[in-house]
């Protein structure tokens, strides 16, 4: 499957149909239509109703539309993954996964949904860090992890400091455990809306650390959030030369070549290859 952008995952109240309307236009990868958090318990059954006809009215271009369902164990769980499960967005994300069994949960109630629907899942409780290689394995629809730095610092007690130094192992380990096992990853959201300096810091910590993207919760973000997780000019450059350098006749079957003053060897023309399919993704037409 062809890699596609995600650097820029932006949540919004499926209630507010001016936002979700804004979405649209808006410059962002994926659009995540909210009905847990963002939505007051009053609110939940017509903002169930709003994704539904959101997701088959359509008119979001290239941009992913998924849908974050409340948890199976609330009073509004069961009925979102039957509307959503009927309607087949591209992905169905799921809060507060804590063991396995939980991904299986949301795996049987989406049964009846459209193979494109994909699952993904919020890494924001202890048990969940805890349990990372067992829950990132569970196949199926599962497709990408989602982190939720805000519900994992309510439940550990940990501060949430500049340089999130609390959390660097849980974003580490979660990123190791959606790469052994061919998931997407996203970096939790940034809380200070107007602190666009720590935004950018943090989006590029995100980037070295290894995520593919980063939620957000305010659409003043995507810029500075597009152009953390795209791929440099620099970088492919060099990877088309190096797809190139092992793809010449004089070089089959060489597992390390030079490419411009550097060692390239095979998995870094596979490394390469990637980077390049997700730079002609975001330089397409839309």
């Amino acid at each position: 499957m062809t890699p596609r952008p995600r650097r820029s995952a932006l949540y919004m109240p499926a209630s507010n149909p001016r936002a979700v309307d804004k979405a649209r236009s808006l410059d962002c990868d994926v659009v995540i239509l909210d009905l847990e958090d963002a939505v007051l318990p009053d609110m939940k059954a017509a903002a169930r109703e709003a994704a539904v006809a959101a997701v088959r009215a359509g008119g979001f271009g290239r941009r992913e539309v998924v849908i974050r369902v409340n948890a199976l164990d609330t009073p509004w769980g069961a009925g979102d993954l039957a509307a959503v499960a009927a309607v087949g967005p591209d992905a169905v994300l799921a809060p507060k996964i804590r063991t396995p069994a939980d991904v299986a949960a949301y795996e049987r109630r989406l049964l009846g949904a459209p193979a494109s629907t994909g699952l993904w899942i919020m890494i924001e409780t202890p048990q969940a860090i805890l349990d990372l290689a067992a829950i990132a394995g569970c196949g199926g629809r599962l497709a990408a992890l989602v982190m939720g730095i805000n519900d994992l610092a309510k439940e550990t007690l940990a501060r949430q400091t500049p340089d999130r130094a609390p959390f660097h192992a849980a974003l580490t380990l979660s990123v190791a455990a959606a790469r052994a096992h061919g998931l997407a990853i996203l970096d939790g959201v940034h809380n200070e809306i107007d602190d666009l300096e720590a935004l950018a810091r943090v989006c590029l910590q995100g980037a070295d650390f290894g995520f593919d993207g980063k939620t957000l919760i305010h659409p003043s973000h995507l810029a500075i959030c597009n152009d953390a997780f795209s791929p440099e000019p620099s970088q492919v450059a060099w990877s088309r030369a190096v797809i190139a350098a092992f793809a010449a006749p004089e070089n089959a079957g060489k597992g390390a070549l030079r490419v411009e003053g550097r060692l390239a060897e095979r998995l870094h023309c596979a490394q390469a290859e990637r980077l390049v399919a997700i730079a002609e993704a975001i330089e397409a037409p839309a």
